[in-house]
């Protein structure tokens, strides 16, 4: 339980650095750009980023220079690896592909390139870390010449955040936060990130406000939603295309929110927006959460779009779900299993029975999950009305995953970190999510903070 140092005189208890927001990109067309200015350095410079990937083909993390044949860029390649890569007159001069693939929708990771083209040996002029690791195997390996120009800091050029500087495409999809430029230093990935006593195998995050950025540096926290592209180490900022407030989110390599999982299933429907929308035309496709819960109380919820959605909400077990690829159609068709339909039935262990109301478009269905009390239940509620509590088929400790299932029709989740706007903003007791309806008393949000307390 937390010590409070009240409690022992001359104790001190300091709070592990807190990442408030990240910007959620679309993976279609949101990016950021500026032209840059003078560089302290056209040779010396670092960047980091924490990014949670939601997508799963080539993307830009970052883009410099007006063409092709003179521009710099570090981007997640079509097979899923990490790419350093830089052109001079239309020659490749700068080639890191690593062998470390990114492929985990649910996990936040920490990239760092710190680049100074004016060292000696070859393979110091440009150093690749994720997690605060270096990397050190690649794939292509060819670094620049010593003194070379890259496109990352030379002057008055643009400057791309999720997409290409020359063309339109390789548009990132998925989380970015505590995103830094440096200008004019090649740092250690220890001032972005640390491993601590406490979990000395995980990475995390550290307070940059006070390092020097330089005069083309940049430290982009994404705080302000009305300006997102907000520059707060003082330099000149970013404008935003294909942005909005709602972009803005509280998924952050300090709070991981669950959001859907893009791996899961040959019947997987079309995931976007962070993979919080799961879209289906003509037949059953599910999308499981990428978190799973065996203990805890939990609320969710899904709004419901499209014209006479088909659509249904629920739960399976993960023992179902792993043991059934191929053979799952919707949430309540296995013996482990509940939905909530939209014609109001109930369906447990594909049994159907009348349950609660009918459901259609821009209706919300919550659902407060309880696998702590001596019987497991589940509750769906229609626009904030309870519709009756269930039984779970089983009582046994099973991990289950939340599990929409459209047939027609979207479902937009919300495990408490929306892409939509919310009229109203409810958050559980321990201040997490913003819901359009009350958490039920003793639910929580599903994140990393309240599964670390309750899951």
């Amino acid at each position: 339980m937390p010590i409070n140092s009240f409690l022992y005189p001359g104790a001190k208890v300091v709070s592990p650095f807190t990442v408030a927001n990240s910007l959620r990109f679309d993976g279609s067309s949101s990016n950021l750009s500026r032209t840059k200015g003078t560089s302290d350095s056209t040779k010396i410079g670092t960047y980091s980023w924490w990014i949670k990937n939601s997508k799963f083909i080539g993307q830009n993390l970052i883009d410099c220079g007006d063409a092709f044949a003179d521009s710099s860029s570090i981007y997640i390649s079509s097979n899923n690896t990490l790419t350093v890569f830089s052109r001079i007159s239309n020659s490749n001069v700068l080639v890191l592909e690593t062998d470390r693939e990114f492929r985990d929708p649910s996990a936040w990771h920490n990239i760092v390139v710190a680049i100074d083209t004016t060292q000696g040996t070859a393979s110091n002029r440009v150093k690749v870390y994720v997690d605060g690791v270096q990397q050190t195997s690649f794939s292509t390996e060819t670094y620049p010449d010593q003194n070379a120009d890259l496109r990352f800091f030379t002057s008055s050029e643009t400057e791309k955040i999720s997409s290409t500087t020359y063309e339109s495409g390789g548009f990132f999809g998925g989380y970015m936060c505590e995103v830094v430029k440096v200008d004019g230093q090649q740092l250690a990935p220890t001032s972005f990130g640390e491993f601590d006593s406490d979990t000395p195998t995980v990475w995390k995050p550290i307070d940059v406000a006070g390092l020097t950025f330089g005069t083309n540096g940049y430290y982009l926290d994404f705080e302000d939603s009305s300006t997102l592209g907000n520059n707060v180490s003082g330099g000149s900022d970013f404008s935003t295309s294909g942005l909005a407030a709602t972009d803005q989110s509280t998924d952050t390599c300090t709070n991981n929110f669950a959001t859907l999982n893009p791996l899961g299933s040959v019947q997987q429907g079309t995931l976007s927006e962070g993979n919080l929308k799961v879209t289906s035309s003509s037949a059953y496709k599910i999308a499981p959460s990428t978190i799973a819960v065996s203990s805890g109380k939990w609320y969710v919820e899904h709004k419901i779009t499209g014209s006479s959605p088909d659509v249904m909400v629920g739960i399976i077990s993960v023992d179902d779900y792993e043991a059934n690829p191929g053979n799952i159609n919707y949430a309540g068709d296995h013996a482990n299993s509940v939905g909530y339909y939209k014609n109001g039935k109930r369906w447990i262990a594909n049994g159907a029975a009348n349950y609660g109301a009918t459901f259609t478009t821009d209706d919300i269905i919550g659902i407060a999950l309880d696998l702590d009390s001596g019987t497991k239940t589940i509750i769906f509620y229609k626009n904030g009305s309870s519709q009756g509590s269930l039984n779970l088929p089983s009582n046994d400790d099973l991990d289950y995953y939340f599990l929409p299932s459209p047939y027609n029709g979207t479902i937009e989740m919300n495990f408490g970190s929306p892409f939509y706007s919310i009229s109203s903003g409810n958050s559980d007791a321990n201040g997490h999510g913003n819901f359009e309806y009350a958490v039920p008393s003793g639910y929580y949000a599903l994140n990393t903070k309240n599964l670390a307390e309750f899951g």
